[in-house]
């Protein structure tokens, strides 16, 4: 691969972040919940591999949802109008994101809550 095609990579894809984070309201969400729970990390001093495992799934859940975005407007694009698969295509896209949001949750409430009821 040329440089300047390598780098042009991280230019559109950095373009497609700021879009979906611009126009995303549940990317937002789940951001400003990435960065509290970064924040309680340090707070918290967690472990290594409980960072490892902070860090897995913040990365996984923004990766979703930026998926699960590119699958709605790809629908959107396809058939603008309202379709019975087009909305199963969209929903199974949700699903995913709500899945893995679950379980990243629930993971970090393992790492967390024996943390904060160290303190009371």
């Amino acid at each position: 691969m040329k440089p300047k095609k390598f780098l042009l990579s991280f230019k559109y894809a950095g373009h497609g972040l700021k879009d979906v984070f611009n126009q995303e309201q549940n990317f937002r969400i789940h951001s400003v919940a990435a960065l509290l729970t970064i924040s309680a990390g340090f707070i918290f001093r967690i472990t290594l591999i409980e960072w490892l495992v902070i860090i897995i799934a913040i990365g996984n859940v923004l990766a979703l949802e930026l998926i699960n975005t590119a699958v709605e407007r790809t629908v959107d694009l396809i058939s603008p109008e309202d379709h019975p698969l087009a909305k199963k295509a969209k929903d199974a896209g949700a699903a995913s994101v709500l899945i893995f949001s679950c379980a990243a949750a629930i993971a970090g409430a393992v790492i967390f809550i024996p943390k904060v009821l160290s303190l009371l």
